[in-house]
């Protein structure tokens, strides 16, 4: 018969001291707000409204929570008590740093790009917008497989060079908006979508386009294509011979890339198609929301504070302070001193 082991005299059997959950759930948030390759924190976001939104907006809304994937709440709920500092509240716990507020004033709509909690607060005149179901009814052949979803977008900006304030910090911001890109530990197969902010210095607006990353391998057609992704065996009833079914013509438009700029040879295998020994060209394909921004006011604080860029503004009123105005937020937003602070419980996500 086996004796038991004895652990000696002043040894705990076991696997040693146990960690309390509350501690436990600490390190896993912690965890959760780092880069594990990197070791920097990770941005994570809140697209949140204040005050009523048509129908139109509520979808554009939800659009822009698509975009900001995989780092923010994507049902996100709100109630009417909830003021600003109940977001700001919930924010730093889930380690949210960056606020995207949609407004309907009775000029044209507002979104306000905001740090959390201290600012600054750049808010933008929404000129005109196109909503994901716009740009997709208006496409052959829309593409927006889910799975793009699932990593946050690569930030270009185009146009910005040699401006000063407070565009200078509007970069800055928008660059810090997502998680940074390591080029030498970022893998191919995870950058799947674009979001590209360009500055028309002419019309002093920002376009907003948001497009998904396709690679196709140059010199093979479309149905070999397919035969290599979906692994099913084509329908050959009607061809007398596999060559047929390779050899026939359509598509042949979408098969070769003309554009010598759109080719690639790729560092490493991405899929089954596109290896590192073959060329693949790169397509963009806009997936939308579309929105064309300028931008009005910049504020110190968090929708308070110095303000620092009105536009158009009278002299006499550069560097006043002044929390958001009626007409940003449509008269319709409840002033946070007139709610109580445990309204933040009704908010859930």
């Amino acid at each position: 018969m086996r004796q038991p082991r004895s652990s000696g005299p002043g040894k705990r059997r076991g696997r040693g001291p146990r960690i309390p959950a509350t501690t436990l759930r600490k390190q896993q948030a912690a965890l959760a707000n780092v880069d594990q390759i990197t070791g920097a924190k990770i941005p994570k976001s809140f697209v949140f409204s204040r005050g009523k939104l048509p129908s139109t907006l509520r979808h554009l809304q939800q659009d822009l929570r698509k975009v900001m994937l995989p780092y923010t709440a994507l049902n996100l709920k709100e109630k009417k008590r909830n003021n600003l500092k109940d977001f700001v509240n919930v924010a730093g716990p889930l380690g949210v740093t960056h606020f995207l507020i949609l407004s309907n004033p009775k000029s044209l709509p507002h979104l306000r790009f905001a740090n959390s909690p201290q600012g600054p607060t750049f808010t933008f005149q929404i000129e005109e917008y196109a909503l994901a179901a716009d740009i997709a009814n208006s496409q052959k052949r829309p593409r927006c497989p889910p799975g793009i979803f699932k990593n946050p977008p690569l930030v270009v900006l185009s146009g910005f060079s040699g401006l000063g304030e407070p565009f200078k910090s509007l970069v800055e911001y928008f660059q810090h908006m997502v998680p940074a890109v390591d080029p030498s530990t970022v893998k191919l197969a995870e950058c799947q979508r674009i979001l590209l902010l360009k500055y028309d210095k002419e019309k002093e607006v920002i376009d907003f386009r948001h497009y998904s990353i396709k690679l196709q391998p140059v010199g093979v057609s479309r149905r070999i294509r397919k035969l290599m992704q979906n692994n099913q065996v084509p329908d050959l009833r009607d061809l007398n011979d596999v060559s047929d079914y390779v050899t026939k013509a359509g598509y042949g438009s979408e098969s070769e890339v003309d554009d010598e700029a759109a080719m690639v040879n790729l560092p490493g295998d991405v899929d089954k198609i596109n290896r590192a020994s073959r060329k693949s060209a790169v397509r963009l394909q806009e997936i939308g929301p579309r929105m064309t921004m300028r931008l009005v006011k910049v504020e110190g604080g968090l929708c308070s504070g110095d303000v620092l860029y009105p536009w158009p503004a009278a002299k006499e009123d550069v560097g006043k302070k002044g929390k958001a105005t009626e007409e940003e937020i449509g008269g319709q937003e409840e002033t946070e001193d007139g709610l109580e602070d445990g309204s933040e419980d009704e908010m859930e996500e």
